[in-house]
């Protein structure tokens, strides 16, 4: 068995791998960005990204390095078997979060609308819908769909119109 130190440096070992991680792939999306063309005429930089195509990729960038560090979790043998059961545990409860929410974006997309993003937390569910404004009654049915899919009540249902 490792000792408490070892497997300290070990954590802020992965750790410091994660925020390098990161800092590469922030430097890396910048050069192609500037590497593209990088101007507005291209439309793949930053500022021409929809609210909704950054917060996409912003989350799949962040839940995909939340997945590697608890891979790392689960295949350190120096861990003991409580720590990898809950890094399980949670990497199960992500990839169940993950689904619910493309299954809800699709079923309000459905509703006409041209965009959509759902978040889902342990209190509450927010969507927010590419729209000037929504009527009651598209209020209404958006609500539905999200009481009928998940164990939320209408009160845990915030939606927010973003054009």
């Amino acid at each position: 068995m490792l000792s408490k130190k070892k497997k300290i440096f070990i954590l802020c070992g992965m750790l410091a791998l994660l925020i390098v991680t990161g800092v590469l792939n922030i430097v890396l999306n910048g050069n192609a960005i500037s590497a593209s063309g990088g101007g507005n005429n291209g439309g793949t930089d930053a500022s021409s990204m929809s609210f909704f195509d950054t917060y996409r990729t912003d989350r799949a960038e962040t839940r995909e390095q939340t997945i590697m560090y608890l891979d790392a979790i689960i295949n350190n043998s120096a861990n003991d078997s409580e720590a990898v059961e809950k890094a399980k545990n949670s990497k199960l409860e992500l990839t169940q979060n993950m689904e619910l929410e493309l299954v809800l974006e699709g079923l309000i997309k459905a509703l006409g609308f041209d965009d959509v993003v759902v978040t889902n937390s342990t209190e509450s569910i927010n969507v927010i819908v590419k729209a000037a404004e929504l009527t009651e009654e598209q209020a209404t049915q958006i609500t539905e769909i999200i009481v009928t899919e998940t164990d939320k009540t209408s009160f845990d249902v915030r939606i927010i119109p973003v054009e």
